[in-house]
């Protein structure tokens, strides 16, 4: 099992870069970020952690293909492998629906598994050819080159998938694996992993070899109740992003959820937080004790042949800044970077 830290860049740069050193020293297999305009620029930031790690890979998860061209995706993870020595990768996904509500863009009308399908062929094409050709759907081309070339000899392209069985399917079938957030059942994860392995092995892939990622709200502590009040601060958030079908894959009834998507909706997040229930909180995240935490993987994650957890580490300092509230007792980022390297990781090593 690989662990991951999945960032959001909403800090000082000076503490996410030093975040990101520390992931690297404890042996973290990557550090990711959403590729949105909500946060500070992933792109960047990783180009400034480049040259002060060694080990870690670095690249979105996911990178919006509705709002960024994929070529100029392909173009930045080559640019970005270059000054790693070899260490980027990305995922691609339609976008954030929020976020495409805010651009006034309707996310029905943009055939997002389409349009990623397609996507994932334009970046692989660019990232392996450093020229395309092509006539398509969404993107077409007349020889366009880059002389922004990877130093990889293969730079991963994988899919974030949260809906399925398609989506799934596809990222087995033409990536080289799945990034499925905001799932923490085993009923979820068996879902997704059936149908990625359908796909891979439509593409005479090993599937088992390929990476099966677990994108988690995530916060541990000693204090589990602390770390608790921290994910319930950001589930309505995040689960304001999955689809009805991915609720109930989760034991989580869309009914339950929808007046807290309605209050987050109103701007009311205080309303939205007192709604989510701690058990919610408890079906939607991945929160308590290290203990607790691994419990959970053991029991509900890694069974189903989830063989990466990538951890959205949720601390006092992200509340604050989404929700204002102020939670105490909850660890901040690198304690619980390092608490997963000492108290977790060894029960999956």
């Amino acid at each position: 099992m690989k662990f991951s830290y999945a960032m959001l860049p909403d800090y000082p740069l000076t503490e996410s870069l030093a975040s990101i050193r520390l992931a690297d020293e404890l042996g973290f297999y990557a550090c990711y970020a959403a590729d949105e305009p909500w946060h500070k620029d992933l792109w960047l930031l990783f180009a400034a952690a480049a040259a002060q790690t060694s080990q870690i890979r670095l690249g979105p998860s996911v990178s919006a293909v509705t709002l960024r061209e994929p070529t100029l995706i392909a173009q930045a993870a080559a640019t970005l492998d270059e000054l790693t020595g070899g260490r980027a990768e990305v995922v691609l996904g339609s976008g954030n629906f929020g976020v495409l509500a805010q651009y006034k863009i309707d996310w029905t009308k943009t055939k997002p598994l389409t349009r990623v399908k397609e996507a994932v062929g334009v970046v692989r094409t660019l990232l392996d050819e450093g020229t395309i050709t092509r006539d398509g759907e969404f993107y077409s081309y007349d020889g366009l080159f880059t002389f922004a070339r990877p130093v990889q000899e293969h730079l991963p392209v994988k899919i974030g998938a949260m809906r399925g069985p398609k989506s799934f399917e596809a990222a087995g079938e033409l990536s080289d694996g799945v990034h499925h957030a905001l799932s923490y059942s085993r009923e979820a994860y068996d879902y997704a992993v059936k149908h990625f392995r359908i796909g891979a092995e439509r593409a005479g892939k090993d599937w088992r070899s390929m990476d099966i990622g677990a994108w988690v709200v995530f916060a541990t502590g000693p204090d589990s109740a602390a770390a608790k009040e921290a994910a319930r601060s950001m589930v309505g958030l995040y689960a304001s992003a999955m689809p009805a079908e991915q609720l109930e894959r989760n034991g989580v009834s869309p009914a339950d959820v929808a007046p807290i998507i309605e209050a987050i909706g109103g701007g009311d997040l205080a309303r939205a937080i007192e709604l989510t229930t701690p058990d919610i909180t408890e079906k939607l995240s991945l929160a308590g004790t290290p203990a607790e935490v691994t419990a959970k993987i053991e029991s509900e994650i890694a069974p189903s042949g989830v063989n990466h957890m990538i951890l959205a580490i949720t601390d006092s300092a992200l509340v604050k800044s989404f929700t204002g509230r102020e939670v105490a007792g909850v660890a901040d980022v690198n304690t619980q970077l390092r608490l997963i390297h000492d108290e977790i990781m060894p029960s999956f090593s």
